[in-house]
């Protein structure tokens, strides 16, 4: 055969985008059936989190599309019906944002374009923004299956939408109603519950009085927002404070206003908190609210849309922002003499989490779906086992928050979205609710009807993803082999927005969970453990790390570091870990192919395995059984270290330089076998590796001689019991300890390769690793860099050796003709000064009881690892020193 050459350099970019338009152009990622029924009837499934339309992937989308890639090709590779299925998101408050804000740019407003000319603009924002997003994907190596690609506003989902909507109104499970909403004055929209970030931000809590009506007293109050006392219908006291008993029932005149307003006993008020006297704002706060609905309270809303102050408000203070009143409102208090105190305050603040304004609760006409029965049908798929987290931990936040679940606000102020399936005729006042548009009313049959002007929440399209990307609701080929699915990768930050409603609409719609497992990934965080942001500058871009490392470097570093339920902590040069192990295997295969020159293939079965081709099969057995049990398990990071383990180490390092004795031998038979069982383990290395390291596999795949087709559909290494064999990996470890410990002398007396040095090992009687010690002398020889090696039982002469111990045997290197000795004391001594100071320094840290108690478990736990790894430095300093005296 001839030699087979790979560039001396590992260039991912001259073949990756190369690999990937293989795979797509032959259809590699759709599902594909191997004729076992038994795998064929068990198809594994992944619908990706749709990635916002208008968004680009960042590095924690990086990770998530990372470990989902592993599992479809993993699973694919086993034979099963593989889909992994893309889209995105058409992000209503998001793109609609994006929109605006370029037409601004140009002086526009929407308002001045009209809603039809506004959704065509951001169709084509759409278009764009996806092809980018698009390109991204393929260029981290994502194996989706493009031709079943979905978004949440095509022809398809919008069917499913609607269905939904008017399926829950029929089953009276979505009303309308006025009620508070989180109201963003900036998207001029209500927000649900879950889309309001709150912060705890520097205020100001004011103190003043609401005077008795009869003259007979006054009552004090206290709150961060007194701009809001224009709103109030109520003072409320709780009916068992002995301080306000006699005042229930009673009026107060409500400064600046004119207005009188009832003091009312209420449970819910605190006795202990503040002043134990409350003022209710029903149309302002959620739990006045409720005490309004309790004691028929006027609910006043005393906002514009805006956000800035309406006409039920004294006219000196109509249209002000809440900030600039409050400041006013303070001012007039203290001159009308009702004024006591203000005084610093820390209070939490809701925020829009797209635009950062303050949300205002405002009262609002708005649609909700009623949640209650729902959620407990996604607690019971929990408490059945038909839903499973992992970590497991994560389970606590999904029970306590459909536990506690509120009605879903659903309804949108805007324009990009699916438009609320509702008709309102202007004539007889009908309402219809429908799947189909109508043209005329049902009631009257008047023609002049019009459609609701609100969309829907983003995320009741996305609730409905698992399934109605499969077809539902008609029943399809898709939706019947692929549903359910079988796992999702997702961040906790979306449990409450995404996951639990998945959950509670394919429960409540086709009558089981979405998907068996839920893998919460953990954030992508910098070397400080801060979350990456644009602020702090510590973003890392996915694209730009495939670019100066390559899309295999990027995916084998995050799954080597994704440790189920941490945290990952990366900046740029931590992706070097991946690149040094795919240059490792571009390298090592390099090396095999160029050794292919000269040599002929013979028949595997042929070929009778000596010990060492029966330790790498069976160290490739563990590896593929690491894998299987890692992947089932998601942890990911063990799997990563299963199948870096094995080609680092038991491949290179082992196996290869084992090789070589015989690559190189001049009988032709014995390099023939050797090239022929290197190439085989090769192969089956690719398989092995290809999940976690996908373009260079193939790339390296589709040149072995003895390959075709693709690597990704080749099946994946299974673990075998003809290939297990313990006893020779013990044997053989007991080589690799004894070469290993040789090494290490030569390392720290800097011994130099070239330098051969006389060694001698001297076995403990019944040693069970003497056939291996004899089997294995060349190598031994070989990797210790020996002048000659002695292996037997009696103790030899030790003078100018220095003794390393094994497990049932004891080496001995002589040194002292190949080093400086007086150079070495010297070096030697110095270090054991300055690992001694260290010592003493950690010591005395460990033993500073305020260090004890003030650092962290982990800081302590450090220290004392590093406190031990002084100790035993210092021993083995102490024994060098010994060993070269005699």
């Amino acid at each position: 055969m001839e030699a087979v050459e790979l560039s001396r350099v590992f260039n991912p970019a001259d073949f990756e985008d190369r690999i990937y338009k293989y795979w797509m152009d032959n259809d590699l990622f759709s599902p594909k059936e191997s004729g076992d029924p038994e795998k064929d009837t068990n198809p594994f499934t992944i619908v990706i989190p749709p990635p916002n339309v208008t968004g680009v992937l960042h590095m924690g989308h990086g990770l998530n599309n990372t470990l989902q890639d592993i599992l479809i090709r993993y699973y694919r590779m086993t034979g099963r019906p593989t889909l992994w299925l893309p889209g995105t998101d058409h992000a209503g408050i998001a793109t609609q944002n994006i929109v605006e804000k370029k037409l601004r740019a140009k002086g526009i407003e929407r308002t001045e374009i009209g809603r039809e000319k506004f959704v065509e603009e951001t169709w084509k924002v759409k278009k764009e923004h996806h092809a980018v997003i698009t390109r991204q994907l393929q260029k981290i190596g994502a194996s989706v299956d493009w031709k079943r690609e979905r978004f949440t506003l095509d022809e398809g989902l919008s069917k499913a939408v609607r269905e939904v909507f008017v399926a829950l109104y029929e089953k009276k499970l979505i009303y309308k109603g006025n009620y508070l909403v989180n109201w963003c004055s900036s998207c001029g929209t209500a927000l649900a519950d879950d889309e309001v970030d709150h912060k705890e931000l520097p205020g100001r809590l004011y103190h003043y009085y609401y005077p008795l009506s009869d003259g007979s007293g006054k009552i004090e109050i206290a709150t961060t927002r007194p701009e809001t006392m224009f709103g109030d219908s109520a003072v409320a006291v709780h009916p068992d404070d002995d301080r306000y008993k006699h005042l229930v029932g009673k009026e107060v005149d409500l400064p600046l206003t004119g207005r009188k307003i009832k003091i009312v006993a209420d449970s819910y008020v605190s006795m202990e908190f503040g002043t134990g006297a409350v003022k209710i704002t029903p149309g302002h706060d959620p739990n006045d609210w409720e005490i309004g609905e309790r004691h028929n309270l006027e609910k006043i809303n005393i906002l514009n849309p805006d956000g800035t102050l309406n006409h039920k408000v004294p006219e000196k203070y109509r249209g002000m922002e809440p900030a600039k009143a409050r400041k006013l409102v303070v001012e007039d208090l203290k001159e009308t003499g009702v004024f006591i105190k203000e005084e610093e305050h820390n209070h939490q603040v809701g925020h829009c989490y797209r635009c950062n304004t303050v949300i205002e609760p405002y009262m609002s006409e708005q649609w909700f779906v009623s949640m209650k029965g729902m959620a407990d049908k996604a607690l019971k798929a929990l408490e059945d086992d038909d839903i499973r987290f992992y970590p497991r931990k994560w389970e606590n936040t999904y029970k306590h928050w459909l536990t506690g679940i509120r009605d879903w606000c659903i309804s949108r102020q805007l324009w990009w979205g699916h438009r609320i399936p509702v008709w309102y005729c202007e004539e007889c006042g009908e309402m219809m609710v429908s799947r189909e548009d109508p043209d005329a009313c049902s009631s009257c049959g008047s023609k002049n009807i019009r459609q609701d002007e609100d969309v829907l929440d983003t995320w009741f399209s996305s609730w409905l993803w698992p399934f109605s990307t499969l077809g539902w609701p008609d029943k399809t080929p898709d939706l019947d082999k692929f549903f359910p699915t079988s796992t999702l990768v997702t961040g906790y930050d979306i449990i409450f927005f995404w996951v639990a409603r998945m959950i509670m609409a394919s429960e409540e719609f086709l009558g089981q969970a979405p998907f068996r497992d839920i893998y919460i990934t953990g954030l992508v965080r910098d070397k400080k453990g801060r979350k990456m942001s644009k602020s702090l500058g510590n973003g890392l871009d996915p694209l730009e790390i495939v670019e100066e490392y390559g899309a295999d470097s990027m995916k084998f570093t995050l799954v080597y570091l994704a440790a189920q339920g941490q945290d990952i902590l990366i900046d740029n040069d931590s992706f070097k870990l991946g690149s040094k192990f795919a240059n490792k295997v571009w390298n090592a295969t390099r090396f095999i192919l160029m050794n292919l020159d000269g040599k002929s293939f013979i028949s595997e079965e042929s070929i009778k395995h000596n010990t060492i081709d029966k330790w790498v099969y069976s160290r490739l057995n563990n590896a593929a059984g690491a894998v299987k049990r890692a992947i089932e398990g998601y942890r990911f990071n063990d799997a990563a270290q299963a199948v870096y383990d094995f080609f680092w180490n038991d491949l290179c390092d082992w196996y290869l330089e084992a090789s070589k004795l015989d690559l190189y031998s001049k009988d032709q038979d014995r390099a023939d076998r050797a090239i022929t069982l290197l190439i085989g383990v090769l192969e089956e290395s690719m398989r092995l590796l290809h999940p976690f390291l996908s373009f260079i596999t193939e790339e390296i795949y589709q040149k072995l001689p003895n390959t075709s087709g693709a690597i990704i559909q080749a099946p994946y290494p299974v673990e075998r019991d003809d290939r297990k064999n313990t006893e020779i990996e013990e044997g053989f470890a007991l080589v690799q300890s004894l070469i290993k410990s040789i090494r290490t002398l030569r390392s720290e007396f800097t011994i130099p390769p070239d330098k051969k040095i006389p060694v001698t090992v001297v076995m403990e009687d019944n040693f069970k690793g003497a056939a291996f010690f004899e089997e294995f002398y060349d190598l031994i020889k070989t990797l210790t860099g020996a002048s000659e090696c002695k292996i037997g039982y009696e103790k030899p002469e030790i003078e100018g050796s220095i003794p390393a111990a094994g497990s049932g045997f004891e080496a001995f290197a002589y040194i002292r003709d190949v080093v400086d000795l007086p150079r070495e004391i010297e070096k030697l001594n110095k270090e054991l000064i300055k690992v001694t100071k260290l010592y003493g320094t950690t010591e005395k840290k460990l033993n500073n009881s305020k260090f004890l108690s003030n650092a962290p478990a982990d800081v302590v736990e450090k220290e004392k690892g590093k406190l031990a790894e002084f100790g035993e430095r210092i021993g083995k300093i102490k024994k060098y020193l010994n060993d070269l005296a005699k």
